[in-house]
């Protein structure tokens, strides 16, 4: 019986390394010269008229007008016509495994599914999220460290998906955001392994922790969020001595901390500790951005996610306090972005994905223009380079440059002018190696 299993177990193994190996685009060939009407290359300025951007292996080697810049011998042209090329999208906030709202069984995931359920389902999300043009993500907690198994198996080549930084667990009090509420006692009561810390000490050990199994940052939950049960949406949770040992201890491992934070007292606490990222920000004030613009903190706003809840209290898919919680940061939100922008706050796109179904990312450029008043190319850089320099990776992806990361993305026509062209991505290329391109096909492998 054993040996029978055995030949089953490799056959099953075989297989599915075939699909795997199936997914993968073939190998690019050595120099790849990119052309489009227009190229915008994520710094701010203004496009370049029928722009060529060359790359060599999985960096690009130049940037410019058609004719001034030289093209190798031998290399291989896409002429993408009346597009723009752009840097590879970066979502700066998502939650890559598990169900998304809406799902029939979101509510009970945490004790219906299997621990490996939201792994399985996390290898379709990032493919869809790399298809859509999002060529690197942020993961900003996660059960049962599915990201970092993801991001590893991205990384090696096994499936498809952006370049990932993971976060592992959130940190948060006991009966905060960050914890799982509503079940019987015992049930999931939580520890600093899983993210559940109160008080200096615990907060200190629960970042050692996240650190020693890969965490790539700290998030945390400051105040009191939406979807979770028990708590209201601005209040605050960690305090300011907390908050500090948090950030001081990440700091001592090169890491940053990003502060999930609705209210407005806990936005300016987080501030004040020295969080790289304030998530969400719904009830933002002038004095919390002015804080946050001296201190240099970025705002990723979320804005999807606000339009998501609010969504569902109206239809009735969440209900009670959730409904009134997300009625109420919804309509904050609209204003937040905007005071934010007007006091120069620096902004980073995010989406809350999982809040939002997976590889519709790029609707949050629209909202940021549409809500916040930015300005279409404001919206790109905060989707680019500024994302990148949240992350610490400014240094090799963000912008159109001679020796980055060859991450770009094509939409059709000019987003400049028009920046819901961003939902329509119709070429990518990461690290090199191009998934999308006219004429092929646009969809995930997987369901």
């Amino acid at each position: 019986m054993r040996y029978v299993t055995g030949i089953w177990t490799a056959l099953a193994a075989i297989a599915f390394a075939g699909v795997t190996q199936a997914q993968q685009p073939a190998p690019a060939p050595t120099t790849i010269v990119l052309r489009a009407a227009r190229v915008v290359d994520g710094t701010g300025s203004g496009p370049i008229a029928n722009g060529m951007v060359v790359v060599s292996g999985n960096r690009i080697t130049a940037v410019g007008r058609s004719g001034s810049v030289t093209v190798p011998s031998g290399a291989q042209m896409i002429d993408l016509g009346d597009a723009t090329l752009l840097p590879g999208f970066i979502d700066a906030h998502t939650h890559i495994s598990g169900r998304v709202l809406g799902d029939p069984g979101n509510d009970l995931e945490s004790v219906k599914d299997f621990n490996t359920y939201g792994a399985v389902l996390s290898v379709a999300h990032a493919d869809r999220t790399l298809m859509a043009g999002f060529t690197t993500i942020r993961n900003v907690g996660s059960d049962h460290w599915t990201d970092l198994a993801l991001k590893k198996a991205i990384g090696e080549g096994k499936v498809r998906g952006p370049r990932m930084q993971g976060a592992a667990h959130s940190l948060g009090i006991t009966g905060g955001h960050c914890d799982n509420n509503a079940f019987k006692p015992g049930l999931m009561d939580g520890d600093p392994s899983t993210g559940i810390a109160d008080g200096p000490d615990e907060v200190r050990a629960a970042v050692r922790y996240q650190i020693k199994y890969g965490a790539d940052l700290i998030k945390t939950c400051a105040t009191g969020g939406v979807l979770s049960e028990g708590d209201a949406v601005g209040n605050v949770q960690y305090g300011l001595e907390e908050m500090r040992a948090m950030v001081d201890e990440a700091a001592k491992h090169d890491r940053k901390v990003a502060a999930h934070a609705h209210g407005t007292e806990g936005i300016k606490i987080a501030t004040r500790a020295g969080v790289a990222s304030i998530e969400h920000g719904s009830f933002l004030d002038v004095e919390g951005a002015r804080l946050m613009a001296q201190q240099g903190t970025y705002l990723v706003p979320t804005l999807m996610a606000g339009e998501a809840v609010e969504r569902a209290a109206r239809e009735g898919t969440l209900k009670g306090l959730r409904a009134e919680k997300a009625l109420a940061a919804a309509a904050a939100m609209r204003n937040a972005i905007k005071i934010a922008k007007s006091n120069n706050v620096k902004i980073a796109l995010g989406t809350d994905s999982g809040v939002i179904p997976h590889g519709t990312n790029a609707r949050e450029f629209r909202l940021m223009v549409e809500w916040g008043g930015l300005t279409p190319m404001e919206a790109v850089v905060a989707g680019t380079s500024s994302a990148a320099r949240l992350l610490g990776w400014d240094d090799r992806i963000g912008t159109l440059a001679a020796n980055k990361l060859a991450d770009i993305v094509a939409v059709p026509g000019d987003i400049t002018r028009d920046i819901t062209v961003a939902e329509r991505v119709i070429f990518v290329m990461k690290d090199g190696v191009v998934y999308k391109q006219p004429g092929t096909p646009t969809t995930a492998a997987l369901p």
